[in-house]
């Protein structure tokens, strides 16, 4: 008996340095993993000197806070792995984050961005500087005034919310270690509360719908720099007892390098703004206005509030019609909206 005691202990010291040794080839955890921890920067609008969040007053939004009109949390992640070795390689989080196993052989950059979009196309992901977000195209025929203020330009549905994050230069992290790495994912997508306020004839106007001219067309997800193109976004509104309203997200004002970001604001080149809005009347007949609000964007560029005021429908003209103009052509589904097509 002692000699088979003496045996098993000789054989557990032969098998100890096996057992415990790790191979590449067998042992199940051999990797090195980042912990991505993901906070969201749920913010609607930035504040260049409206000081919107100090002097809101939800009565005169039908009682919508400030804080209601921040973008909701996507569902999830997309992770691109950047190195000088490789390709770059794409993962998949949850809105909460969690962990990636990665090549610890090198150190890496990380780009990250929330995927659950459907009109936002993303473009150019292989190259890190180029990798941007653009709106989906759609067409109005009805925006004279737009057009010529804003010529050889894209017309855009408004962009879904998206946020991004860029993790520039990560360290090396070895084979057994977790690294656990706090992101902050940073909105893109920014909203404009644009009220049209009539002095009268509002109680004719069935349907309404609306443009907003001189936005940015894309945005840069590594440094959230919008683009130096500017396109039109068209959406619809909502017909209220004031007149009308509408909630547009954008990118943000063209060629501006957010602060936010880490990135001052210089001296920007004066552009024109421009809004529209169209309204259907109940018999038949269309009802155009137009606007500069250059003044409104000047300290606005990313997101804010956009009023115009004393509008107005005369009854003459509201109440005389066939019923049916052919000018009302477009409006709902007949308007042509362009499907998203992802982008590589």
């Amino acid at each position: 008996m002692k000699r088979n005691r003496t045996l098993i202990w000789i054989l557990g010291l032969v098998m100890l340095p096996i057992l415990s040794a790790c191979r590449k080839d067998l042992c199940y955890n051999h990797y090195a993993a980042i912990d991505f921890q993901l906070n969201w920067e749920q913010e609607w609008e930035r504040d260049y000197g409206a000081k919107h969040p100090e002097n809101w007053d939800a009565s005169k939004f039908d009682g919508t806070t400030y804080d209601a009109l921040r973008p909701e949390r996507p569902e999830w992640v997309s992770i691109i792995e950047y190195s000088d070795e490789e390709n770059p390689e794409e993962r998949f989080l949850n809105n909460k984050g969690g962990e990636v196993i990665i090549d610890g052989s090198s150190r890496k950059s990380f780009l990250l961005y929330n995927g659950d979009t459907e009109y936002i196309v993303i473009s150019d992901i292989a190259s890190l500087t180029e990798a941007r977000a653009t709106a989906t195209s759609r067409s109005r025929s009805s925006i004279a005034y737009i057009n010529e203020r804003h010529p050889n330009v894209r017309s855009m549905n408004p962009p879904d919310v998206l946020y991004a994050a860029y993790l520039e230069d990560v360290p090396e992290v070895k084979f057994h270690e977790l690294c656990h790495l706090p992101v902050k994912m940073q909105p893109l997508v920014y909203t404009y509360v644009i009220r049209y306020e009539f002095e009268s004839g509002q109680e004719h106007i069935s349907q309404a719908r609306g443009a907003l001219g001189g936005m940015a067309e894309s945005v840069y997800l590594r440094n959230g720099v919008t683009s130096e193109e500017s396109a039109i976004i068209l959406y619809d509104c909502k017909v209220t007892s004031y007149g009308c309203e509408a909630r547009v997200r954008t990118f943000g004002v063209p060629g501006f390098p957010d602060i936010y970001y880490g990135r001052a604001a210089g001296e920007a080149a004066p552009r024109p703004f421009s809004l529209n809005l169209e309204v259907l009347m109940f018999n038949g007949k269309t009802k155009e206005f137009n606007f500069d609000i250059s003044d409104q964007i000047a300290n606005q560029p990313r997101g804010g509030v956009i009023v115009v005021k004393d509008l107005k429908i005369n009854d003459e003209d509201a109440l005389h019609g066939s019923g049916f103009q052919a000018e009302v052509d477009g409006w709902g589904k007949h308007e042509v909206v362009d499907l998203p097509v992802h982008a590589e």
